[in-house]
């Protein structure tokens, strides 16, 4: 009796990740068994297993060399997966194209604000090195007003009793 194939068409042959890397793998080129496992990193016989869903759907190919099998992608499979997305492709592509105006926009307007922002700023509330001179110093002795004069007694005279 036959076995049921493990994958009915390309889509579901390429729906598992590992037969997506021996197709990308085949891509480029003719390769042997023991060069997919050696590049996937995986033992022989799961790439075996792999290998044969993939030739039974006809996306991959073997040619024998000796005693060596050489596997090669055959495109022709992924056309119907390739035009099923194409389609979609269209309508992402249009999506980010509206994002990508959007966003900038926003950037653009953000830049905007950012500089009216700066202009209308108080010389006080601006980073130490943006302000005028007079105004880092009057930071200075506001600070030394809040933390006492510098005489260690905090702001009390001589003759008052801190109890």
């Amino acid at each position: 009796m036959a076995r049921a194939p493990a994958a009915a068409d390309a889509f579901t042959a390429v729906a598992e990740p590992r037969r997506r890397q021996i197709v990308d793998l085949l891509a480029a080129g003719e390769r042997s068994v023991s060069d997919l496992v050696e590049a996937m990193g995986v033992v022989q016989p799961l790439v075996s297993k792999h290998l044969r869903v993939l030739r039974e759907v006809g996306l991959v190919e073997v040619r024998e060399v000796g005693r060596q099998r050489l596997y090669r992608l055959n495109g022709a499979p992924l056309r119907e997966v390739h035009d099923w997305v194409k389609q979609y492709a269209r309508t992402w592509e249009r999506r980010f194209s509206a994002l990508d105006d959007v966003l900038r926009d926003l950037t653009l307007e953000q830049g905007a604000a950012q500089a009216d922002g700066e202009q209308d700023r108080p010389e006080q509330d601006r980073p130490e090195q943006d302000r005028p001179e007079q105004y880092r110093h009057e930071q200075d002795e506001n600070e030394q007003e809040e933390h006492g004069d510098g005489d260690g007694d905090q702001g009390h005279g001589r003759g008052d009793d801190p109890r």
